[in-house]
Parts: C-alpha cells; structure tokens; sequence
C-alpha cells in the first residue's frame, strides 16, 4: 500500500526532529494536525506517531518550548 501524502510529509516532520534530537511545541502540534487532517488516523500515521512519543518519553528526542 503507497503511503498516503499526509503520511509522507508526517515522516519527514518526525524525522527532522530524531535527526534534531529535539522537537519544538509548534513542530509537535503541525505534527498532531496534520495526522489529525484528514479525520483519519492511518496504521502509518499511528505507528509513526506512537515512535515519536516513545522517543518524547525515552528522552532520544526532547520536546522543547
């Protein structure tokens, strides 16, 4: 199944903030609003929004003001 474009541009928001080791609070809501655009959260969207907020939690990635 080919990614949806919301499901592509979400990849590359989640990985601008691994590759940052940091995400800011506007990064993070453009994150929740465009998964959320739609109305539907795909499995990619959940999966790659679920590894985020483990890394928020682990600390590999540090949210930030």
């Amino acid at each position: 199944m080919k990614p949806s474009k919301s499901a592509e541009k979400l990849s590359q928001l989640i990985k601008r903030a691994i590759d940052d080791h940091q995400v800011t609070n506007a990064e993070y809501e453009e994150i929740l609003a465009l998964v959320h655009e739609d109305g539907h959260i795909d499995s990619q969207e959940k999966q790659m929004l679920s590894q985020l907020n483990d890394m928020i939690s682990n600390k590999t990635v540090k949210k930030v003001p």
